[in-house]
Formats: C-alpha cells, structure tokens, sequence
C-alpha cells in the first residue's frame, strides 16, 4: 500500500484537486440559486402561478383584507392605488375596513391598471370602480384614507389629491375628524436636542419623509418593527409599519453599533422617536443613516 501510495501520489493529487474544485463548483452554484430565488422573492418575481388580468376585468369581490387590500374570485389578491390604508393596530384600520366592505365586498368591481400590474407580493395593483365610481376617491372623501402616489403614477392624482385636502379642511372622519385629534394628543411628547429651534431643520412625520429626499431632516414617529441582519450586523429601526411596509427606517451599521446603547432593536422598540439626518432612499423607501447616537432622541 505504501509503495502504491508513493508511485500514485501525483495522481491521487490530481484526483483530490479535482474533487475540492467540482465541489466548490457545486456548491457555490447551489449558493448562487439561493441568493437568485431570495432576490426574485424581494423584487416581486416568481409571481408565474398568478394569472393574467387584463386591464378592465370584472371580478367579483370575496373578502376584504383591510383599507386598502381584498381578495378576488380565484383567491388572488389586489392592491388599491391611489390610497393608503391603516394597518391593523392603528386607528382608522376597522373603520377603513369595514367602509370597503360596504362598498365593493360580495360586488363585482372593474380593475383598472396603473403603470405596473404586480407588487413585490404578488398583488394586482389595480384602481378599482363600482358602477364608474372611483373607489380610491370615495375612500379618500369619505376619511378613512390618505392619498398615496408613486412618482410615477399620475392617473387620477389630482382628484383623489384634491378630495384628500378637502376632507382634512372639512375634518372628515377617522383620518381628520374627533378621533384623529385625539390620537394626536395623545401621542404629544417633549423633545430636548432634536427640536427645530436648536437644529434649524423642519419635523417631519415618518410617513411624509419620503417627499424629502436628499434634505436632512427630523423625522419623527413610533418605531413599531426593528431586525438585526445576523450576516452583516446592522440594525434596522422600521417606522409606524412593519418591514416590508415600513413607512420610513433608521440604520445603524455594524461600524457604529459601538456607540449606540446595547440591543438598540430592543432599546427603541415601541417608542416614539426623532431621527436627525439627510433624507435617502433604498429600495423604494426613505431612510437614514445614523452614525452617532446624537442624531436620535426618544420623545418624554
């Protein structure tokens, strides 16, 4: 055995060579099918079980998710444009919910496309109309919404935008009327190092901060939804919605954890909070950067 070993040595070398770069072949081909569907996941490909509905259809109607979301015959679901809703836990998500209800559940509606036709969760994105009445509009009218656009969806913009000014002059409902200023009192809180008067930078809510982009900012409101990345160590602080319907997050990256208090996905969890910084965008939503622990403050 031992003679074979020495006179075969170059081969079994060659041998062993070849097996280790087959495997990393192998495996990093395997890797690379797992970052592909990871990606598809996030970007909204993979959506090939859902079928075509052509701009216009008729659907009936099955369940409402919430303000904004139902499902439709198939079980498929569609995202209304133009408006946002409540999520559940905020104040206005039952009336929202059960004012769609009243209007389109059990009816068959006509889905009409904007500039794209799937989200990144498979969900039709759709204006949706009940005997050529804009349903967005009437949501938006009657206070259980707010107005919401991409940049790049213009359709019907400036009357739902129009009745969205309307109803908060008027004080309509849920979004504008008793109920919101209570919430809002409720919510008041005392602020000592990010305030205007010291910094010279306008406060904006965590839901408008995405109008700013490029400006540095306050940007305050309740962090509701915070993740700690295991691979790259940075900490995610998601505002008023949770990921991946975040309105707005502040990002602490490994390099600066150092400086901050310790878990601060923990530490600011649940409270309302200030963040001072310039305005970016990362996949669609605002964000900023914080490096130094002076650029957050929790509200008293």
């Amino acid at each position: 055995m031992r003679n074979f070993l020495k006179e075969n040595k170059i081969f079994l070398a060659i041998v062993i060579g070849a097996l280790i770069i087959g495997g990393a072949i192998y495996f990093s081909g395997e890797k690379g099918k797992l970052v592909s569907e990871s990606q598809k996941s996030v970007t909204g490909e993979g959506c090939e079980n859902v079928p075509e509905l052509p701009d216009g259809a008729l659907r009936l109607v099955t369940k409402i998710i919430d303000g904004d979301t139902f499902l439709i015959e198939g079980g498929y679901s569609v995202r209304i444009l133009g408006i946002d809703a409540d999520e559940r836990g905020y104040p206005c998500y039952e009336v929202a919910k059960t004012g769609l209800e009243k209007l389109i559940l059990n009816k068959e509606v006509r889905l009409e496309k904007g500039k794209e036709d799937l989200d990144q969760w498979c969900r039709y994105l759709r204006y949706v109309f009940l005997d050529n009445k804009n349903i967005s509009l009437e949501l938006v009218k009657e206070g259980l919404v707010v107005a919401r656009f991409s940049p790049e969806d213009v359709k019907y913009r400036e009357e739902i935008v129009q009745a969205e000014k309307k109803a908060r002059e008027n004080r309509v409902d849920c979004k504008w009327g008793e109920r919101k200023i209570v919430e809002e009192k409720k919510a008041e809180f005392q602020w000592e190092k990010l305030t205007p008067e010291k910094l010279g930078f306008d406060v904006v809510g965590a839901c408008q901060a995405g109008k700013y982009l490029g400006r540095k900012l306050i940007v305050e409101g309740r962090v509701v939804d915070t993740h700690r990345d295991l691979k790259s160590n940075t900490v995610f602080l998601n505002f008023e919605k949770a990921y991946p319907n975040q309105c707005f997050t502040g990002v602490i990256f490994s390099s600066n954890l150092y400086k901050f208090v310790q878990n601060p996905e923990n530490y600011y969890l649940n409270k309302t909070v200030r963040i001072m910084g310039e305005v970016k965008e990362y996949q669609g939503r605002p964000e900023i950067i914080l490096e130094t622990p002076n650029q957050i403050e929790v509200g008293k």
